[in-house]
């Protein structure tokens, strides 16, 4: 009988989730591709909010909305781009939780928080993210000399993804990610299912913010609607977590981003 059942789970995992998730992401990748060539592309910059347009209407309609529209805006743009670039990075996952609660009546549910508590972290990070970007922006407006060098500001944040390649921080919470069975026998209880579901991907994004952190502080240096980057970064941390050398890419990985920070400022200044 449990063999059965276990052939069932398997069969109904190949068949149902994989393709399911896969939609998903590539459903993401999809929206970003066409939202970057729609006359509302320029939002993916997170620039011109309240120049024209829509957003611009909406700010002017809505109560505070140069800053609530700005931030609603931004929080689609950045859980879309997440959702894009960190899915894949977390199938192994979403595929030993999918296993483990198979025979649960509300499986499909556990699921869902499961990957709400995951974007949930991914969603603050963003907000976060976005208050730095646009407090620098401000300082750069305000200060004349400051703007004349923001050039400085690109090469910093790519010194630093460049230098946490080789932190402790960073190989602890990468070693959580590539663990993810695991991970889910140490955090996952079975009881108060869905507090616990939800809890799980917030403490799986938590160790996921960790280890990606400054690599998806780059998207702001080399421009969050780009999507070659964003796949490039994306296949990145997916190797990372997912393949079995991927541990040893960090170091040259690393070494490439500080030498990249170095021929910015000696180009710079040449």
């Amino acid at each position: 009988m449990h063999e059965t059942d276990g052939r069932r789970s398997a069969s109904r995992h190949h068949r149902v989730f994989l393709p399911v998730l896969a939609a998903l992401i590539a459903l993401a990748w999809v929206a970003l591709w066409a939202w970057a060539r729609s006359p509302y592309g320029r939002y993916l910059e997170h620039e011109d909010w309240t120049a024209s347009g829509p957003a611009a209407l909406l700010c002017r309609v809505v109560p505070a909305g140069d800053v609530v529209v700005p931030m609603v805006l931004y929080a689609a743009a950045w859980i879309l781009m997440t959702a894009a670039m960190m899915l894949p990075t977390t199938l192994p996952l979403f595929n030993t939780f999918d296993r483990l609660t198979a025979q649960r009546p509300d499986h499909g549910r556990l699921l869902m928080l499961l990957g709400l508590g995951y974007m949930t972290v991914w969603g603050a990070f963003g907000l976060l993210a976005h208050a730095l970007h646009s407090a620098v922006l401000s300082l750069l407006a305000s200060v004349p000399t400051l703007a004349w060098h923001g050039w400085l500001i690109g090469a910093a944040t790519i010194a630093l993804a460049g230098a946490f390649q080789f932190s402790r921080l960073k190989y602890r919470c990468l070693e959580k990610c590539r663990t993810p069975l695991s991970f889910v026998v140490e955090h996952w209880r079975g009881h108060g299912q869905a507090r616990h579901a939800f809890a799980l991907g917030v403490q799986h994004g938590l160790f996921c913010v960790g280890c990606c952190w400054a690599l998806m502080l780059l998207m702001f240096a080399l421009g969050t609607g780009s999507l070659g980057w964003m796949l490039l970064l994306a296949a990145v941390m997916a190797i990372e977590k997912n393949v079995r050398w991927g541990r040893r890419l960090s170091t040259p990985l690393g070494v490439a981003l500080l030498s990249w920070a170095v021929v910015l400022v000696a180009t710079t200044h040449a």
